[in-house]
């Protein structure tokens, strides 16, 4: 009888401190996530003068505003003397913004742009250049080659900006999320001479 209850609890303490075959699952699918959110690219820094990358190299920014993570996925290309505005990108034509592949925005708190409020996750950031006035665009399909599979129904975001003209030359493009206080902020892109600013305000 002694012998039958030293071993119920020997087999009890063992079962006690061996982690659950749930816990190890979940703490090796978070290593996992850990692992796939390192962003792959390089960062753009301020550019004045053409640089030695070849093609549109993949890049990323990642900011952090107040409790919110915010990180930008695209393809940076550069101008090589090139014209851009109404030459290599066409005005009134939907853009990845970027190059290759829909450039795409991620954040883990709600915010809202102009009138819409977009739920924390994943999406795609396009635009329409104009001559004088921009149409930026936030879609739910975010992974999608250039702008192919693009359809306007998914739109969550339709907001009319007016770029600025800067007086210095940025040769790649390059992406930035600039902080206004905890609660807002602004997406910039700014490729060539011109600025685009996307104000945005975080729900808390």
């Amino acid at each position: 009888m002694r012998l039958q209850l030293l071993i119920l609890i020997a087999l009890f303490g063992f079962g006690a401190c061996s982690p659950s075959k749930k816990e190890t699952a979940s703490d090796a699918a978070q290593e996992n996530n850990t692992e796939t959110s390192k962003p792959e690219g390089i960062i753009i820094n301020p550019q004045t003068e053409a640089d030695t990358l070849k093609g549109s190299p993949k890049a990323y920014i990642q900011a952090k505003i107040g409790n919110t993570n915010f990180e930008i996925n695209y393809y940076s290309p550069a101008t090589r003397g090139r014209m851009i505005w109404g030459g290599l990108v066409a005005f009134g034509n939907v853009w990845v913004t970027g190059a290759h592949k829909a450039t795409s925005i991620e954040f883990d708190r709600d915010i809202k742009i102009g009138n819409s409020t977009v739920v924390a996750g994943k999406y795609a950031f396009f635009t329409i250049p104009g001559e004088r006035e921009w149409t930026v665009i936030i879609n739910k399909n975010w992974n999608q080659h250039l702008a192919d599979d693009y359809n306007q129904a998914e739109d969550l975001v339709r907001i009319s900006v007016i770029p600025s003209t800067e007086g210095k030359h940025q040769e790649r493009l390059r992406y930035v999320i600039e902080s206004k206080d905890d609660a807002s902020g602004e997406i910039v892109m700014n490729w060539d001479k011109l600025e685009v600013s996307v104000p945005f305000k975080i729900l808390l």
